[in-house]
Parts: structure tokens; C-alpha cells; sequence
């Protein structure tokens, strides 16, 4: 559920496509054993048309306690990449992260690299764009080896 949320965070902060959810709704649904406890969750979103419900759900139906982070990071870094190479202002940049941070469960808002989504743009107060993409490219490349 943890990329799942991803996508719902994403979608519901105007930052993915309905299509790249359902296509990976489709993978996990096709990947995971009926009788597997998401599999249910699953099947459930697969029959969920109305994607404001379907952000809903995910986002009232994961166990935040047992998230597992490294994943929900690495997804959502991954997704970010793209997002950042994709926009060619980083004051617009800077706006979404902020309200995506808002957006992120609060038991891993003050998490590394997440916590860096809230400040991130400090620097661009007084003009130095430098640091602040110096700041999110660290944030972004946080998982990789």
C-alpha cells in the first residue's frame, strides 16, 4: 500500500497522472496472491472509478504505524526526480514541496528526507537558487547508493 499512498499523495497535490496510478494499481493487483491481506484493499481500488474516492481510501486504509518508510521514500523520491526535471522553475518547484510535505502522514514529517521538503526553499528568500537545488537534488538522491 505504501506506493499506492504515493500515488494518492501525488495525485491529490495535482503532481501525478490518474493513468501512472492505475497502471501500477494494475501491476500490484496482478502481482499480489488472493490470499495476501492487500489483496483485498486491492481488488477493492481496482472496482474504485471515482479517483477522489480511491484517494480516500488508500489514505484511510494504510497502517501508518506499520509503514514501511525506506519504500514509501524511495517510491516517492523516484516520482520526485521526474517532477524536478520536469519543471524548469524552481520557485514553482519549491510551492508543491512544501504542500506536499503538508500532505505526508505526520508520523514522517520530521523524517529525513521528508523533513527537508519544509525548508528546502528557505534559501531562495534571498536568492540562492543554488543551495535550494543543491538541497533537493540530496533529498531526492537520499536512497541510492
Amino acid at each position: 500500500m505504501e506506493e499506492l499512498l504515493v500515488y494518492a499523495i501525488l495525485l491529490y497535490e495535482g503532481l501525478a497522472a490518474e493513468n501512472e496510478y492505475n497502471k501500477r494499481l494494475d501491476e500490484l493487483f496482478l502481482s499480489t496472491p488472493e490470499n495476501d491481506n492487500l489483496f483485498d484493499d486491492l481488488l477493492y481500488l481496482e472496482y474504485e472509478t471515482d479517483i477522489k474516492k480511491a484517494i480516500i481510501y488508500v489514505r484511510t486504509h494504510i497502517e501508518y504505524n506499520n509503514l514501511n518508510i525506506n519504500l514509501f521514500g524511495r517510491v516517492l523520491m523516484s516520482k520526485l526526480k521526474t517532477v524536478y526535471e520536469n519543471c524548469p522553475d524552481i520557485k514553482y518547484f519549491a510551492g508543491w514541496m512544501y504542500s506536499l510535505w503538508e500532505s505526508l502522514p505526520g508520523n514522517i514529517q520530521d523524517i529525513e528526507p521528508f523533513w527537508t521538503l519544509s525548508y528546502a526553499d528557505d534559501p531562495l528568500s534571498w536568492g540562492d537558487e543554488e543551495q535550494t537545488r543543491n538541497i533537493y537534488q540530496n533529498m531526492l538522491h537520499y536512497y541510492e547508493d
